[in-house]
């Protein structure tokens, strides 16, 4: 009996168990981690979101006005994060990959065959990409700051240094980055698991004492803060915005994670832990109206608030870390897909590719969020600065999902009308709240934002208009080879391998190769790298091979915005397809073109030479394709813009 073992029971029926057991370990485990790295920033809100609320003076201290509020946050987390990102975003995924690149990724290619609505999404995906730095720089300013402030409620003597403090811990968090956080992440799982279940400690003790808090689930209460005060509602809705911050996290992340674990996390403790720590801190300010000073901190008894402090600068460390890493993420993604210029990226683990280090993107953040701390001094003024580039990114967010279910998904318009529009009509209420914050501070993340929009509409045209120039200059290579083998330079053993833009051109590194060195080698390959609006494209779909005659060959590598680019790596894939390739035998020629702007059809004369200082300064091709430094030659030129 070779399918059973010594009491009958068939081996695999038996090791079902087994399987669905390790099944099991592994959701848990992506659950944990989720935790730390999803749910950091909106798990950390309740630090300062109810309290801003009142804190403002807008809206005043009542009975009816703090259910009215409370009814408020519970109806926003179930609507904008349970409804609109849990059970609709987290299905429009690319590939498994979420944010807001897939997202664009994925709306764009629904609308391809309309060229001018593509071209509208593109831009309006570009600029939420760039406003996504300005949330990147208010997200860890606030959070660090509003748990170090907890220190005015349990050691007031320290308040002098609630900034210095804030400011020492945001730098040794950046300084970290370029070790890596592989080690120091495997913690951020069970760190903020004690984080949401303190949370859930120090409101369950609130809502026991007062029971009636919990009649803020009705709905009617919401209605009826609005109908009675439309004019205070609409106000406050520019701090009730605050309690979702961080729910883009849930798609951005979903790659990492999956929806499964995602969703089992949030479900099970996140939000019951939010509404939980948020219907204390209103039945702490029923009861005790001036705890609106912290709520927060004041619903701890005296001797736990200084370790809820440490707690609390912990969890949002995490959260700011999540943030860290999404921007060097997002940031690859956008260099990929040609809409930043190429910067040094360095990988700081050997097993995940994932995890990556972006100098430049690291020290620029830095010196915004110490620019942010220093300048609003406060959590209370930050929260002014905090909420417009949230709220831009979610009504981007639900636009781009219109456009995905309609015409991706073949939804009839009316289902896709009442499927997104009272998300839309939620998301540009609160919008329209957060523009009254503008002069407040909300211009700050608003200019970070406008800054790197500028820089990636600048870059994207620009390199378009290279493109076009270099294309007019062009020969096509199959002809240009067919002429120089009418009476064939001398060939020199090795193999050359020409990288150039354009398949189907012959590069300016072939010409001055030819021009100047007056040779050619015994094999050449003419290799163009492509990047897809897809995360991933796998080794199988790498590379096409199109034989050219006289031992030359034209060579297309495709890569997702996620793959990593690595030509030497992706020609071993030619062994065996008639293509020799010794690894020590073999020259890289790339093309070092010089940008000049010009005057004429192109962008304004400020942009060109923009464009032309991110060109010059963009880091080297070689090191983006991963070519072996030894190997190079690089032949310049000039274009004219």
């Amino acid at each position: 009996m070779s399918g059973s073992n010594h009491d009958g029971a068939p081996r695999a029926a038996r090791s079902l168990p087994a399987a669905s057991r390790s099944k099991t370990k592994k959701i848990a485990g992506l659950t944990l981690a989720a935790l730390g790295v999803v749910y950091g920033d909106i798990g950390t809100s309740p630090l300062y979101a109810l309290k801003e609320v009142f804190h403002a003076g807008h809206v005043p201290m009542s009975h009816a006005n703090v259910l009215g509020v409370l009814s408020l946050i519970f109806w926003t987390i179930t609507i904008v994060v349970s409804l609109k990102y849990v059970l609709l975003i987290l299905r429009a995924d690319n590939n498994g990959e979420g944010g807001l690149i897939a997202m664009l990724a994925l709306a764009t290619n629904a609308v391809a065959e309309r060229p001018a609505l593509r071209c509208t999404l593109l831009v309006i995906g570009m600029f939420g990409t760039a406003i996504f730095y300005g949330d990147g720089v208010i997200t860890p300013a606030i959070s660090v700051l509003s748990a170090v402030e907890g220190l005015k409620v349990a050691a007031p003597a320290l308040d002098e240094a609630v900034l210095p403090i804030t400011l020492v811990v945001l730098a040794a968090l950046f300084a970290v980055q370029r070790f890596g956080t592989g080690g120091i992440g495997r913690a951020f799982g069970p760190v903020t698991l004690v984080w949401f279940f303190a949370l859930i400690a120090l409101g369950v003790p609130h809502i026991v004492a007062l029971p009636a808090v919990l009649a803020a689930l009705n709905p009617v209460h919401a209605f009826d803060f609005v109908a009675d005060q439309p004019l205070v509602a609409f106000v406050s809705l520019g701090a009730v915005v605050l309690v979702v911050t961080g729910g883009e996290a849930l798609y951005a992340d979903l790659g990492h994670f999956g929806r499964r674990p995602i969703r089992i996390a949030w479900y099970g403790l996140v939000m019951p832990a939010l509404v939980i720590n948020y219907f204390g801190q209103g039945a702490l300010l029923l009861t005790t109206p001036e705890a609106v000073e912290n709520p927060f901190y004041l619903m701890a008894p005296a001797w736990a608030r200084l370790p809820l402090v440490f707690l609390a600068t912990a969890a949002t460390v995490i959260a700011s870390q999540a943030l860290i890493t999404a921007a060097f993420s997002v940031t690859r993604q956008a260099i990929q897909l040609g809409l930043l210029p190429r910067m040094r990226v360095l990988h700081t683990s050997v097993r995940d590719t994932g995890q990556i280090y972006v100098p430049f993107v690291n020290w620029g953040l830095f010196v915004f969020i110490v620019l942010a701390v220093a300048l609003f001094k406060s959590s209370t003024n930050l929260a002014a600065a905090y909420g417009i580039a949230v709220t831009l990114d979610m009504t981007i967010t639900t636009v781009m999902t219109f456009f995905v279910i309609r015409f991706g998904w073949k939804y009839p318009l009316p289902l896709c009308i009442v499927g997104t529009g009272l998300f839309f009509l939620v998301d540009v209420t609160f919008f329209a709240s957060n523009t009254l914050k503008l002069l407040a501070g909300g211009w700050f993340p608003l200019v970070i934002g406008i800054g790197m929009f500028t820089l990636m509409l600048t870059w994207y045209q620009g390199r378009r208009l290279v493109a076009e120039r270099l294309r007019d200059e062009a020969i096509d290579l199959k002809g240009f080879l067919d002429a120089v083998f009418v009476s064939p330079p001398t060939r020199v053993v090795g193999t050359a391998v020409f990288l150039a833009a354009e398949a189907g051109l012959a590069p300016n590194a072939l010409m001055h190769n030819l021009k100047h060195n007056k040779v050619l080698h015994e094999h050449n390959l003419f290799v163009t790298v492509r990047h897809h609006d897809v995360p991933w494209i796998g080794f199988d779909k790498r590379i096409e091979l199109d034989p050219l005659g006289h031992d030359c060959w034209q060579i297309t590598l495709h890569y997702g915005f996620k793959n990593e680019p690595d030509v030497p790596e992706a020609l071993k894939l030619l062994q065996g397809r008639g293509v020799p390739l010794d690894e020590m035998d073999t020259s890289y020629f790339l093309s070092r073109d010089t940008v000049i702007p010009t005057f004429g059809e192109g962008m304004a004369m400020w942009r060109e030479k923009l464009f032309a200082s991110m060109h010059r300064n963009a880091s080297a091709a070689a090191d983006f394709l991963n070519l072996p430094s030894n190997r190079i030659v690089e032949l310049g030129s000039k274009v004219e813009i």
